[in-house]
């Protein structure tokens, strides 16, 4: 992966790839030691940290719900990294011209259907 540019404080340009740039630099030695099986345990752990804070909102300050967003989107990245996935190139090949589904920019797929 390349270098995360200098300007990290600019978050309205902070892209997926640099993300997955910033993960690879902090953690991929202990990323890849961990594997995917580990790493992908690790991946649940925080979808399940999200969903019980989504569960009991009341309780869950704004920043803490942001704060369990960024764990699983963190853990994602990591996760594409050591299975060598560009998740920029991926949800731009997958959504970039629209829903997968029915292919209009504003789904039109049945609600019972996947999207």
């Amino acid at each position: 992966m390349s270098d995360v540019t200098d300007s990290t404080n600019e978050t309205e340009h902070f892209s997926l790839h640099d993300l997955q740039v910033l993960i690879d630099r902090m953690y991929s030695r202990k990323d890849e030691a961990r594997g995917i099986d580990g790493t992908f345990m690790w991946l649940m752990e925080e979808v399940g940290e999200l969903a019980a804070a989504l569960r009991d909102r009341e309780s869950h300050s704004h920043e803490d719900l942001a704060a369990e967003f960024a764990d699983v989107l963190a853990w994602l990245a990591t996760i594409a990294n050591v299975a060598g996935v560009d998740l920029q190139q991926a949800v731009t090949e997958k959504y970039g011209r629209g829903c997968p589904g029915c292919g209009q920019m504003v789904c039109a797929c049945g609600a019972a259907e996947k999207p």
